[in-house]
């Protein structure tokens, strides 16, 4: 095979159960004032992970001040309200305690803290730079892999466009992945996540933009989640089951910064961006029309994907990713998830409009027409 592509993601990862006990250490290299970023739900706190990070911050003589304001599909107010309480207390570290929405918000803090003005001129591309507070990233889910990778999704509450920030001063300099900090999250959660992290494969691997790296890891990690989903789902004492997903959360999060996201995420993001759905639900509405409608396009690549799942062609990929919906709960609309019939243009447009590159790497390049239809198909 003859190809040309190039590879550089400086992961700092320190994975293991009981790793998140050491982060104090990890934080003396960056500086002594943190600001810890968690979600406004509490689960961190009632969890006992916030008592058990700031205890190892406190070992190191390290200081701490709390921003738990964060929700799903986080919004750029959050950002710049997190970036405010950061400038006045003079932090000179960003940790990030939750799910990719709380990692991507600490993310765009840690970059808003070092550069002034309106962040979606910075998303446009229309400003480049290279800077941010150091971010330390500790997931409590096992769904975005944003702790391995340069993105920040975040949402304009104005227009309700939802796209990345993407700079490589916003990669984690370490990123704490410990199994046993993820198996409290409810089943419906857990879900939802898992999901988003298997589509970060699967699009990787459909898309254009695929390399030989990011095709091992993809096809490894999706039968990692073939052979794991389940036994983590019935048992949170299952240690390997956990390490596993955990590991496949992470190796999608690389997959997506070199590969990009194809359809899928493409045709979601309005609709989260727009009623701020669960995203994994969401995905989890569109993928199996997106796929049926696709195949036509890549067997070969579909074969692959049935394959790793456990099929034999390309023709099982869809059936089996509609039984593992519907074993996980996961089977649903976008009516159910709270999208009306009348969102449907305006969620065409943004689509074609914020989600183009996405789109473009999908293996069929969807028409107007067809985005209509497979919106409306889902509902």
């Amino acid at each position: 095979m003859m190809c040309d592509f190039s590879y550089h993601l400086p992961v700092h990862l320190e994975f293991g159960y009981g790793k998140v006990e050491k982060v104090g250490s990890f934080c003396i290299h960056y500086g002594k004032k943190v600001i810890l970023v968690t979600s406004k739900g509490g689960s961190a706190k009632r969890n006992g992970y916030i008592e058990k990070l700031t205890a190892s911050l406190y070992k190191e003589d390290i200081s701490f001040i709390l921003f738990d304001q964060v929700t799903a599909n986080p919004l750029l107010s959050t950002v710049y309200a997190g970036a405010a309480i950061a400038k006045e207390n003079k932090c000179d570290i960003v940790i990030a305690l939750g799910g990719g929405s709380t990692i991507d918000c600490a993310k765009g803090i840690a970059f808003a803290v070092c550069n002034d003005g309106d962040l979606t001129d910075y998303i446009k591309g229309h400003i480049q730079v290279e800077k941010a507070l150091p971010i330390i990233a500790i997931p409590t889910t096992c769904g975005t892999g944003s702790e391995g990778n340069t993105f920040a999704v975040l949402t304009d509450e104005n227009t309700h466009n939802k796209k990345a920030l993407c700079s490589s001063c916003l990669l984690p300099v370490v990123s704490i992945i410990d199994p046993q900090m993820m198996s409290s999250m409810p089943l419906s959660v857990f879900s939802a996540v898992a999901f988003d992290a298997l589509c970060h494969h699967m699009e990787s691997f459909l898309s254009s933009a695929c390399q030989p790296f990011v095709e091992m890891q993809a096809l490894y990690a999706i039968q990692l989640f073939r052979g794991n989903f389940f036994r983590a789902y019935v048992d949170t004492e299952d240690k390997n089951a956990w390490c596993a997903m955990s590991l496949i959360s992470i190796l999608g999060g690389m997959n997506i910064q070199m590969a990009g996201v194809t359809a899928p995420h493409g045709l979601e993001h309005p609709a989260s961006g727009l009623r701020n759905i669960v995203h994994g639900r969401g995905l989890a509405a569109l993928v199996p029309c997106i796929f049926e409608k696709s195949i036509s396009a890549a067997p070969h690549r579909f074969a692959d994907l049935a394959q790793a799942l456990g099929g034999k062609n390309e023709h099982d990929c869809v059936p089996i990713l509609k039984a593992f919906l519907a074993r996980a709960g996961l089977t649903t609309t976008l009516s159910h998830e709270g999208i009306f019939p009348s969102d449907l243009e305006w969620m065409v447009k943004n689509a074609l409009r914020i989600s183009r590159s996405s789109l473009l790497l999908h293996p069929k390049v969807f028409s107007k027409e067809e985005v209509k239809e497979i919106y409306m198909e889902c509902m």
